[in-house]
């Protein structure tokens, strides 16, 4: 099974149902088949080994990624917001590609079309298409890492990868004709690709909003009759705050919200739970590497949480859930031994779906199957993951190894504190230090010293912070992960501080 074949089923089993954009204006089953395939054709008359996506979320996406896959080609989203000599070290590292770009003169060339051009290319025979799309082990989709630790790495997806996800998470043609999502991550995120495949196969319409606002997000779901929408935390916090301030609840057609890829604190679901009372909410957790969600906590756990007087299953709202059914999930130890409950170790990950390849390291699968996630976390009795951070996040301290998650719970758990986020710090004497960088509540005052007391209280003394910076928001990826390297050069290397 390749993408090009689900493109077919989508064609075939939905020629006349609108799958992408204006409910009234937009692109149907049939359309998107014969805008893939002449955007294949495209590619074999350019001889492009490749076709690279610049440009923001939008109708093209889908387009382009559909007419890679019928070229037999690798697609590749690149994040538009690279500054000109980022952009110049991904592109060189692309061999012969097309590019379709909503900015040509960033990209210039004879093989570079802009989007509108792309989406308006002539109507191709059907057997005008270059290739059926490749076998299951094809590279379908390379994406970038988001380099928050390290330079970014280009990940590896196969048909087989991508498929067993689809197949693994949704039946087809399974939605009403009146369901539409809308889709506010990055085109160049697993969660775009992963989301215009899914919708499109149980066939739901994708709406497209690229440029994100809470108050335009809350407009648009209106306009478009909205049911279901896929944010990251830090969208849900604007979008709840936007409610707050409005003092209205959700718009009423929303019947499901799915977040994911960064910490959100419990808080914000539990005003989001609230604010949305007819909606399902879904916590998904994944990698680029496993090509999407492994883990969900699903619509009936969030309410069981929330209106459980149980501290155990209250805390499930800080859990990405269970796994998928179609995989397996481990804590581990360091020498490969599985993990007791309530324990935390090296989350790792096997299945049909998982990748864990990059084109410059190769498959960092294990010979026994099991993908190292490089998140750090562990599993409650009932099997519920909680994921503590990445293993590059951790503190060493002195020789001492120190968690992140733990000191941030407790410092989030002030009455002062909006968030937090702890990372090490480089020092001349213990080799790191513990920072916290810590965000307010609007109209209230701490300091440094009372956020430190309050650590040491609950956890023991070498875990209190031994540096804190008060900041207004941290830096972020556009996925909303908080880019601590940002926030660790904001203190920067100094002298020993006594804890």
């Amino acid at each position: 099974m390749n993408l090009a074949m689900i493109l077919d089923m989508v064609a075939d089993g939905m020629a006349d149902r609108v799958l992408i954009g204006d409910r009234g204006t937009g692109i149907t089953g049939a359309e998107l088949r014969e805008r893939a395939r002449a955007g294949a054709a495209q590619v074999a008359e350019t001889g492009a080994d490749r076709l690279v996506y610049l440009g923001p979320n939008g109708p093209a996406f889908p387009v382009a990624l559909f007419a890679a896959a019928l070229a037999g080609v690798p697609f590749l989203p690149v994040n538009y917001r690279l500054g000109a000599q980022q952009l110049d070290e991904v592109m060189s590292r692309q061999g012969s590609p097309l590019v379709v770009t909503d900015a040509p003169e960033r990209v210039p060339g004879p093989s570079t079309i802009g989007i509108g051009d792309f989406l308006g290319l002539p109507a191709v025979e059907s057997d005008a298409s270059a290739a059926p799309g490749g076998d299951q082990d094809a590279v379908a989709v390379l994406l970038m890492t988001s380099g928050t630790t390290a330079t970014p790495k280009s990940v590896v997806l196969r048909h087989r990868n991508l498929a067993a996800y689809i197949f693994g998470s949704v039946e087809f043609c399974s939605v009403p004709e009146g369901d539409a999502t809308l889709v506010s991550v990055p085109p160049y995120h697993i969660a775009a690709v992963a989301n215009a495949l899914s919708n499109l196969y149980c066939g739901r319409r994708v709406v497209h909003l690229d440029r994100f606002t809470p108050g335009g997000w809350l407009d648009l779901v209106e306009e478009q009759r909205v049911t279901h929408a896929m944010v990251v935390p830090t969208m849900l916090a604007r979008v709840v705050d936007e409610l707050r301030t409005r003092g209205v609840q959700g718009p009423s057609t929303v019947r499901s919200i799915s977040y994911g890829g960064a910490k959100i604190a419990r808080e914000v679901v539990e005003d989001a739970l609230r604010l949305f009372p007819e909606a399902g909410f879904v916590n998904a957790y994944g990698l680029t590497e496993t090509a999407s969600s492994i883990a969900v906590l699903g619509p009936q756990e969030h309410r069981e949480a929330l209106a459980s007087p149980d501290p155990a299953v209250r805390a499930r709202l800080t859990s990405v859930g269970l796994p998928l059914p179609s995989v397996e999930i481990e804590v581990q130890d360091e020498d490969g031994r599985r993990c007791a409950p309530g324990v935390v170790g090296d989350i790792v990950v096997r299945g049909e779906q998982v990748a864990g390849e990059y084109l410059e390291a190769g498959s960092l699968v294990r010979e026994d199957g099991w993908f190292p996630t490089r998140d750090r976390g562990c599993l409650d009795d009932e099997g519920y993951l909680f994921v503590r951070g990445r293993a590059d996040d951790t503190i060493i301290r002195g020789g001492e190894n120190i968690a992140p998650a733990e000191i941030e719970d407790v410092i989030g758990r002030h009455p002062a504190v909006l968030d937090c986020v702890v990372a090490g710090v480089p020092d001349r004497e213990w080799g790191q230090v513990i920072g916290a960088f810590v965000v307010v509540r609007p109209g209230v005052r701490v300091d440094g010293d009372e956020v430190r007391a309050w650590v040491r209280e609950r956890l023991r003394g070498s875990k209190t912070p031994d540096r804190v910076l008060f900041v207004e928001e941290f830096p972020t990826t556009p996925t909303g992960k908080v880019v601590r390297r940002e926030l660790v050069a904001r203190l920067g290397e100094g002298s020993s501080v006594p804890v």
